[in-house]
Formats: structure tokens, sequence, C-alpha cells
């Protein structure tokens, strides 16, 4: 029996892990396409696989020995500078040894800021949620081999959704959907279920996360491989329905319960 796990993606072994397009043209990893609505593309760019480095901070320069200059006076102790107040926020004069007294009014806890330097363009924008969404992508692994993907997220994330959906005013403006923009089985794995089971759970993700329905914007005009979001027949059998019949982005919507 195939064993079948879902995995979000959250970090670069993960990211590694999203498999390839049907078409070698394309490429996931590379895709951002739904994110800028203007200059976006699907296509395969090997180069922003790689890892930017981080930019380098310039180094602050070495003043020059002035022999006129008057010697250096030692640095006063200031009871008011950040690092003595870092040791107590309360009392900068309070012992080293001595513990902080508790501050009711901070938080108590820490969202993880999302990464920007360092990663490939892609898993930055997947890792946009870190802290207060959440991920952005799930793999399907059959048998510990990726075999589908799904992009998701607020509507806010991808402003050529946004585009898409200021297209057709009679849709609902509040509360606004979620939406799944990418849907994808890799070649060999087609016809086996696993783009449907996907959708399934992120379906299940999203309403646990608040979102009341999702929506969905397959492209008529290209070819289903050239295209991220299936056919609307697919979306059907996912127990969406559709809202929009339009010959080039026809609206899937399912309400969540």
């Amino acid at each position: 029996m195939t064993a079948l796990r879902i995995l979000d993606i959250g970090d670069d072994p993960d990211f590694r892990r999203i498999p390839p397009c049907a078409d070698p043209r394309f490429d996931h990893r590379t895709c951002d396409y739904w994110e800028d609505a203007d200059r976006g593309s699907r296509d395969a760019r090997p180069a922003l696989l790689s890892s930017p480095p981080p930019p380098a901070r310039s180094a602050r320069p070495v003043p020059v020995d002035n022999p006129f200059a008057p010697a250096p006076r030692a640095e006063a102790w200031n009871p008011f500078s950040a690092d003595v107040a870092a040791l107590d926020p309360f009392d900068p004069f309070a012992d080293v040894d001595e513990a902080a007294p508790e501050n009711p009014f901070a938080p108590t806890t820490r969202v993880d800021r999302p990464r920007t330097q360092g990663v490939p363009r892609k898993l930055g924008l997947l890792d946009r949620g870190r802290g207060i969404f959440g991920s952005y992508a799930k793999v399907l692994l059959a048998d510990d081999e990726p075999v589908a993907y799904a992009q998701f997220g607020p509507l806010s994330a991808y402003p050529r959704a946004l585009r898409i959906r200021e297209l057709y005013p009679r849709l609902p403006v509040t509360p606004l959907p979620a939406v799944i923009t990418c849907i994808a089985t890799t070649a060999h794995a087609r016809h086996a279920g696993h783009a449907r089971r996907l959708v399934q759970a992120v379906c299940d993700d999203l309403g646990g996360r608040g979102f009341s329905a999702i929506e969905t914007y397959p492209d008529l005009s290209q070819p289903e491989d050239a295209t991220s979001a299936a056919r609307p027949g697919f979306w059907v059998v996912c127990g969406f329905t559709l809202v929009v019949d339009d010959p080039q982005f026809p609206v899937m919507r399912r309400e969540l319960g």
C-alpha cells in the first residue's frame, strides 16, 4: 500500500521537495505569476533557485590618527545607555545578578519573522505568512516521493488573484475568501487522486484558520499543463461550485462549513 503524507513548505529542505511541473517549461519553484500581477511568470528560471547572499554591510571607516588631536577621554559611565537599560528595563541601576521584575504588559509570545535574505525568491514569497498566517504551500508525498503541489493563502497575498476578482463585482466582498492559486500533479502520478486529496487537506487547513470560503480561478485560455489552477470539472469533483461562468477566468468557489 502506498504511504501518503502531506508536507507544509516551511524551510529550504521542504522547498527543495516541491515536485516538477508536468511541462518542463514551467517550474513551481520559480513561479511568481500570482504574486506579481504585472511581470510575474510561470517560466522555469533556474537562476532563481540559488540563494542570493545577504547584502554586504559596508565597514565603518577607521578614523585617521591625528597627532594634533587631544588624547581621547575615557567614556563616562551613562546609567541611561541602552547597554545598561538592557540589564533591567525598569531599573537601570539594578545589580546585574538581580532578576528583572516581571512585566505583565510585555508580550509573552514571539512572532517568527519571514525570511527574506539568503533564500530563493520563491521560498521568500511562500514564507511571507510565517508567524501570522502559516504555510502558503503543501506537497503530497507518495512513499516519500513528491507527487502533487498546492499553493494557497489569503487573497491579499496574491495581487493577480485580486485583479481577476475585481472583474466580477457581484462576488461577495465580505468576508474575503482564501484562494488556491496552484494545484498540480506530476505527469507520472496522475489519475491516482493525489490532487483531490491535497485540495481537501488545504480546505481543511484553511477552514481551521478561520476562512469561510475558498475560490480558485482556472485559466481556460491556456493548455492544461500551462496553467496552474486545473479545469472547472476538477474543482466540481473537489466540492467547488461554478459561481462565475467566464470563457477565460471562471470563478470556482467552495463554502466552508
